[in-house]
């Protein structure tokens, strides 16, 4: 068989293999977003299906009774994660920054401080507690500030990587005249592009994903984020469940309509924002994971 058929054969092999596979990859979605339009009776009866027996909006319509609420909480959690996100990567990178730096003294003790809040942590009271000294309640700083204590893991990703970075650039811009706050927004961070987008990814998802914060911090209907407020109305209709036969209603609650279409919605942003950081997430979680 001549050279250039083969190539052609298995290039077609890796092409059929790849869409095999993302199609694979996609079909969770697929029967996630089949349920979330399925009647909840036709789901009692047969289970799952990607092609639903009977369609249904209820599970839309039930999260969409109050939408003003559930616009309003979308609103509260793009603002959330945009704002923290931001503020938790820069922290990070400029506490990583220094214990980059050999020249730094005690940065192993320093390195060796944060290693140890990735393993033991003051506990829920005293946390509560300090939160409501700072004033941390009601207000969009309580679902923002309490997480900008970064993750350890996300700090050593970010140092890793820049200890990966010649220390020569260091030097030569301190013999230039560079300053250490100069060097690291000039030169470190847009090197650290891989690093730096791998974490935002991390943060973006702990920042979406998040109702505990509001559940401990926040009162105010008005400030409660998307996922808390999701969380709510599952937990309501699971309440309603259990309550005896005499206490219900002919109307089937759709349970697992809801809980699917609760995906479907809450999935939108991260979905749009992985796109744009994939490309460096494996190179930065690669890299920074190898000390260099």
């Amino acid at each position: 068989m001549p050279a250039g058929r083969r190539f052609a054969i298995g290039t077609l092999f890796i092409y059929v293999a790849l869409a095999l596979f993302a199609l694979i990859c996609l079909l969770p979605m697929l029967l996630t977003l089949a349920v979330s339009l399925s009647d909840e009776d036709s789901i009692i009866a047969h289970g799952y299906s990607l092609w639903p027996e009977r369609w249904s909006l209820d599970g839309y319509r039930t999260i969409f009774v109050n939408s003003a609420l559930i616009f309003r909480g979308y609103f509260v959690s793009i603002v959330v994660t945009a704002a923290g996100t931001l503020l938790a990567v820069l922290i990070t990178a400029l506490a990583a920054y220094p214990l980059a730096n050999p020249k730094v003294k005690y940065r192993n003790v320093l390195s060796l401080y944060f290693f140890i809040t990735m393993l033991f942590n003051g506990g829920l009271v005293p946390w509560y507690l300090m939160c409501v000294k700072l004033g941390l309640t009601n207000n969009l700083l309580s679902l923002i500030v309490p997480m900008l204590m970064f993750n350890a893991f996300n700090l050593f990703l970010v140092r890793n990587f820049m200890e990966g970075l010649p220390a020569e650039l260091r030097e030569s811009a301190y013999i230039d005249g560079a300053n250490d706050l100069r060097i690291a927004f000039r030169i470190y961070m847009p090197l650290c592009v891989p690093v730096l987008a791998t974490i935002t990814l991390f943060y973006a998802l702990a920042y979406w994903n998040d109702w505990f914060n509001a559940i401990m911090l926040v009162d105010d209907k008005k400030l409660y984020p998307l996922q808390y407020i999701l969380f709510q109305l599952r937990s309501n209709i699971q309440m309603l469940e259990m309550l005896p036969n005499g206490a219900r209603t002919e109307y089937t609650l759709p349970a697992e309509s809801v809980k699917m279409a609760t995906v479907i919605i809450t999935i939108g942003p991260i979905v749009f924002l992985y796109p744009y950081l994939q490309r460096y997430f494996t190179k930065g979680l690669v890299i920074g994971a190898v000390k260099g």
